[in-house]
This record gives structure tokens, sequence and C-alpha cells, in this order.
């Protein structure tokens, strides 16, 4: 088959019922458009694969990917997108409780104002409250804020972006909700869109309010990359020298007072306490200064760049010829 023009990545674990009817509605949604249909197996326990094998021999747009064990959304979301060949690559749950439908709406928009990444919003939301949709309201919350990429639905599975974009993420953990603020690490132009939502047909949920602590740890790594990827001393360098110099200056005052007036400093948490900065402040220090050195080695090393360029107009290309 051609290159095609758009590809959609779906990971699935237990979804052996939604298997057919996913591949069904996909193909009605994308009549018009050349596409492939990539399901991704994250180590089912029950017949998702085979399911996916059937459904490879009865429609050519589909590609099978079994994973070796249950790795996670994230890995095998990665693994959807490593295989994708389109221009455009759609992510979507195979839970049924996102619509194909939606897909061309979302290339649409995503062409007509020159975007690089729309992201679904679920506004009318078919979810249990308790341990759905309220640990997601206070994740997107706390993603707005920190991120300063503003969307309504972080974790909304209806994504679509531009190959270039999606290839370029390297997602670990449970980055797969994080997916806009990694991109606007690039200069992605993001924008949103509302999308149908369904209630789940067959099976359960894999996720509920547990995950919310996973989600903080992930933030806080997202934090990181979005602003000390390449340039860590920044963050471990003054929190160290702060610490450094505050050590020295209560050691030397405790130094002053018993030089001076006698005082007795061996019963005196103060003392332990300057000390204690002093060394955190070097190793603090320390750490930036190796990570700073990581980080210029994998980026000479990887011939990556720190920058990413969106067009480039070579002189003349863009003038008018002369009569």
């Amino acid at each position: 088959m051609d290159k095609p023009v758009i590809s959609v990545v779906v990971p699935l674990y237990c979804e052996q019922d939604n298997v057919p009817l996913l591949v069904e509605q996909t193909a009605a949604a994308l009549a018009g458009l050349d596409y492939e249909l990539i399901l991704v197996d994250d180590g089912s326990e029950d017949a998702t694969f085979e399911r996916i094998e059937a459904a490879t021999r009865s429609n050519p747009h589909v590609t099978g990917i079994q994973l070796r064990r249950n790795f996670g959304q994230t890995a095998a979301m990665s693994a959807g997108f490593e295989a994708a060949r389109g221009e455009y690559i759609a992510y979507m749950d195979g839970d049924l409780q996102m619509d194909p439908a939606d897909i061309p709406r979302l290339l649409e928009r995503l062409q007509r104002d020159d975007l690089d990444l729309v992201n679904g919003w679920r506004k009318d939301r078919k979810d249990a409250g308790l341990s759905r949709k309220f640990p997601s309201r206070v994740a997107n919350a706390l993603i707005r804020l920190s991120t300063g990429v503003f969307l309504h639905d972080y974790g909304c599975p209806m994504k679509l972006m531009r190959a270039k974009v999606a290839k370029n993420l390297r997602l670990y953990g449970e980055q797969h909700r994080f997916l806009p603020a990694l991109a606007a690490l690039f200069g992605s132009r993001i924008g949103e869109e509302a999308v149908a939502h369904h209630p789940r047909r067959f099976g359960a949920s894999k996720y509920g309010i547990g995950r919310t602590l996973r989600v903080l740890v992930d933030l806080l790594l997202v934090l990181f990359f979005q602003r000390f990827t390449d340039r860590p001393l920044q963050l471990f360098g003054p929190i160290g020298l702060v610490s450094f110099f505050s050590g020295v200056a209560i050691d030397l005052w405790l130094s002053v007072e018993k030089l001076a007036f006698g005082a007795e400093l061996a019963g005196r948490p103060m003392l332990q306490f300057g000390s204690l900065l002093i060394v955190s402040g070097l190793l603090l220090f320390g750490i930036g200064l190796i990570l700073e050195m990581q980080a210029r080695t994998y980026y000479a090393a990887a011939g990556r760049q720190h920058y990413h360029i969106r067009r480039r107009i070579d002189a003349g290309k863009n003038k008018t010829a002369k009569p």
C-alpha cells in the first residue's frame, strides 16, 4: 500500500469485544481518506490480538502490533507512532468511547489553522464522576497552571498531529497525557476541538483515581523537561549556591561567637545544620555540572539541536521573477 495520508494509532489492552467495531467504525469514518489503522496490543490476556489478526486479513488498511507484555499505554502509543507512515497521525483509545468520525474534522481544523496538534475536548463526558471526572479535573488544572498550555482536557484520548511532531516526542512512564505540553517544547502550534464521547459498551476501564499520584510525578518530570532539559545547571546551580553560602554564613557566625564570646558549640544543632547546608550545596552544584555536561554530550553525539525550525525560505525563492 502507498504511503497513507493519515495513520490512526490505537493502543489496546484486553479489548477483544471492541476490536471488530473499532475497525468497522474507522473504515466508515475515513472512507474518503487514504489511511492506515495501527492497532497495538499492549500484552492483552484475552483474545484481543486474535481479533486484530482477523482484522488485518479482512481489511488491508489495518496493521497489528503485539507487545511482548503489558508495557503501559505510553509505550504502546510510542510503538504505534514509530510504525506510522502517514503525514498526519491520529491517536485514540480502543474502548469505543471516542468516535473515529471526529478525525476528519480534527484534520480539517489542523490544516485550516496551520496547527501542529489538535487536542480533543470531551465537552460532554460520559464517565463516572468520582473515579474519572474528578481526578481528571484536578490533573487538568495542575497541568494548565504548571505548563502554561491552556487546554480543557489534557487526558482526552483523541488527538491529531503532524507526523514530524509525533515522531519527535520521547514518551516514558505515564506521559501520554502530557502530549500537548511536550509538543509545546518544540514550539508546536496547538488547538483544541470538541469531540463526541460515548459510554463504554464492553469491558471495564483500566484507569481510576489511583493514577493521580503518578500523574503528579510525571508532571514534575515534564516541568523539568520544559524548563531545564538543555540547561540543568540553571536549576541545580542557584539552589546549590544558596545552600552553600547559607551554610558558610551560619558556620562563620558560630565561629565568631566561639572565638569572641567563648560560646559552647558542641550542643548547638545550628553547627550541624550549617555543615549540612555546605555539603548539600556542593553536591547540588556538582549534580548540575554533571547534568550540564551530559546534556551537551547528548546533543553533540546524537546530532540533535536544542531548537526547532518551523520554516526556511532561501534567498530569492520567494521573489517574483522579472519579465
